[in-house]
């Protein structure tokens, strides 16, 4: 499968420039229209204020891309027939002809066949609720198991069994490590509950590890947990309620598999009057400077 990467991300990932991947469901399924296209083009700006090249990494009419161009980026918001391409999906979407957004697990992939070494995301995908009758457990975990890169993200979202999900981080040898905290973050919320053994105070030592990773010859992704901050989290007693309602609401209407999360979302977005949305853009943009910052230090 051939990989087209923007020239200008070539060039700059074979100078040693700072370059940051960034995925593309947040584009095709993510975040509604307009919103969508604004949020990928802030977060390219973002990084570009940083001295730091974006590197938006999805399928365009089956032409697997890292570097989007902004009239790809307008293509793929506005696509209604766009899929959601997790690495197993790339073969088909490619055979087809069809465009896409990158998942976690694709655009982590694709940006280490490209050269990039930092991805940050909103969040991380993990264990599903019940996940010991049902299976049901992200493909993120497993390519982090796999690819060596730093990922930034603000935990796992609460509808996800967190507890199971730092266990397989750990049994699949994925390093996490909080950025300013000692605590494992909730997506929606600052602290989830769960604490960490390990912390970094700055993108320095954040890119310390990466480099100690490497030379040990260890192939597996760093997490960097970043909480979002306090001020743009949820209410703490208004998660609490939705999470609790959306999960009977979901029982109750017999949603399995992979039909929960975004029934489970959407759930959220509704409570909450769209609150959990802003959170989420909060989120994303925080994060995208954070691997930006993350990026510079590695050079």
């Amino acid at each position: 499968m051939t990989i087209h990467v923007h020239p200008e991300v070539d060039v700059a990932v074979r100078d040693g420039r700072p370059v940051v991947a960034l995925e593309s469901t947040i584009i095709t399924h993510g975040l509604p229209r307009p919103r969508n296209l604004a949020i990928a083009r802030d977060a390219e700006a973002v990084l570009r204020e940083r001295g730091v090249v974006p590197a938006t990494v999805g399928v365009v009419e089956g032409r697997v891309t890292v570097g989007l161009t902004d009239d790809e980026l307008a293509a793929l918001a506005s696509d209604d027939d766009a899929v959601k391409c997790s690495i197993r999906d790339l073969p088909m979407a490619v055979a087809a002809g069809r465009s896409g957004g990158t998942t976690v697990a694709a655009t982590a992939l694709l940006a280490h066949q490209a050269g990039i070494r930092v991805f940050p995301t909103g969040g991380l995908g993990g264990v599903h609720r019940g996940a010991t009758e049902t299976y049901d457990e992200s493909a993120d975990l497993v390519a982090l198991s796999q690819i060596p890169i730093v990922m930034v993200s603000a935990g796992v979202k609460s509808i996800l069994d967190i507890g199971a999900t730092l266990e397989r981080l750990e049994t699949l040898n994925v390093g996490v490590v909080g950025f300013r905290t000692d605590r494992f973050p909730g997506f929606y919320i600052a602290d989830s509950g769960y604490g960490l053994d390990h912390r970094c105070d700055s993108p320095q030592e954040v890119a310390a590890v990466a480099r100690a990773r490497d030379d040990l010859g260890l192939t597996s992704a760093i997490v960097v947990a970043n909480p979002v901050a306090t001020e743009h989290q949820l209410d703490a007693d208004l998660h609490d309620r939705v999470l609790r309602e959306a999960l009977a609401a979901a029982d109750a209407a017999g949603i399995r598999g992979h039909d929960t999360t975004p029934y489970l979302l959407e759930y959220f977005h509704t409570a909450t009057g769209g609150a959990s949305e802003s959170t989420n853009v909060h989120i994303y943009l925080g994060n995208v400077a954070l691997g930006g910052e993350i990026a510079v230090a590695l050079r």
